[in-house]
């Protein structure tokens, strides 16, 4: 760990020296200042960690003077400082734990529903109010991208973005197949029923991050579904996309314009490939995928949204809340903070093995 400290600091060293060149062009400068205002919290905290380990040694030389004061004193200071340190070391051990890149970037969410049918449909609809109170609760916005409505409040499918720094470090653990179980409206004889949905969260990648070569796309224009009446659509907006060398299909129809549609289909399809090739990165390593969506079966799930019981419970970390109307109202940091916690741990403990 500490040859480790020793490199960054080295090198935060050398980007102040760098910065203070007046002559340096504007782009470069401002690379060099992110990259040193990254370093910055590491550094700061490793100065702290040595001031603590001096401290130390020199309490340690003092237990062996003359005066029974001054080796009272030592050991006292010994009795808090041990403990900072090892507090310290901690810190600084997750700070050096290698970052998902994408935790800063927006995130696109799709909602399926599952096995249910209409009662799956409202389920989704039920996730999609989840994560928009969570974005509001955060100051994050929310922008539908495109949706597939039932006609009774449910979506067989509603994908949309959010936008907001930090969005996908916390709703990447939202991906999986959530489970509910409660009696739909249409149940006479209040029998339970048990309906899912998938939820997928991609990061949101720019052109310059995914590449696709004009030659493996395929675009198709048409006609979107509209009310009707004097709100039907005469032009040809609706964009559906396949790209060739997957056969991902993706269809936008929600905007008025078929360049808009067009560019969010882009979006859509840059994340997906991007998500993809990350999977396939972290097979080959034998890495466990958290954001594995599944089938949609019965058997699979990462939550249960049980309402007869006012229950909801994450199985992954089996935690649960029993005020299942405030996780309908965007309470899920309840899940996400233990998720995110021990998925620290786990890359945590993957390091020291590294090092080991």
């Amino acid at each position: 760990m500490l040859e480790k400290i020793a490199s960054i600091e080295s090198r935060y060293e050398e980007l102040s020296s760098l910065l203070e060149d007046a002559s340096m062009d504007y782009q470069r400068a401002a690379e060099y200042s992110k990259e040193r205002a990254d370093l910055e919290p590491v550094v700061l905290k490793s100065r702290e960690y040595r001031v603590v380990l001096n401290q130390i040694e020199e309490a340690r030389t003092l237990l062996e003077a003359d005066d029974p004061e001054l080796r009272d004193l030592a050991q006292a200071d010994l009795q808090s400082l041990e403990p900072r340190k090892e507090q310290l070391e901690r810190e600084l051990k997750s700070m050096l734990v290698p970052k998902d890149p994408r935790d800063e970037r927006n995130v696109i969410v799709e909602i399926r529903a599952g096995t249910g049918g209409d009662e799956a449909a409202l389920f989704a609809a039920d996730l999609f109010r989840i994560y928009t109170r969570y974005a509001e609760k955060r100051r994050w916005s929310v922008e539908i991208l495109s949706q597939n409505e039932t006609g009774i409040g449910g979506f067989k499918e509603i994908i949309f973005m959010v936008k907001g720094r930090g969005a996908y470090s916390r709703l990447k653990y939202e991906s999986g197949v959530h489970r509910v179980q409660r009696v739909p409206e249409t149940e006479a004889q209040g029998r339970i029923h048990t309906s899912t949905a998938t939820v997928a969260v991609l990061a949101e990648m720019d052109e310059v991050d995914v590449q696709i070569p004009e030659s493996d796309i395929k675009i198709e224009v048409y006609r979107s579904a509209g009310a009707g009446g004097q709100n039907v659509q005469k032009n040809s907006t609706a964009v559906r996309l396949l790209h060739i060398p997957t056969g991902l299909v993706i269809t936008c129809q929600d905007e008025r314009s078929q360049l808009q549609n067009r560019m969010r289909a882009m979006n859509i399809l840059r994340a997906r490939l991007f998500d993809m090739e990350m999977q396939k990165r972290q097979q080959e390593l034998e890495t466990a995928r958290r954001s594995q969506v599944g089938s949609g079966e019965r058997s699979e799930k990462i939550r249960t949204y049980n309402f007869p019981q006012s229950r909801v419970t994450d199985h992954r970390i089996n935690i649960s809340s029993h005020n299942i109307a405030a996780v309908l109202d965007g309470e899920i940091d309840l899940f996400i903070d233990e998720l995110a916690m021990r998925d620290e741990a786990e890359r945590l403990a993957a390091g020291e093995e590294d090092e080991a």
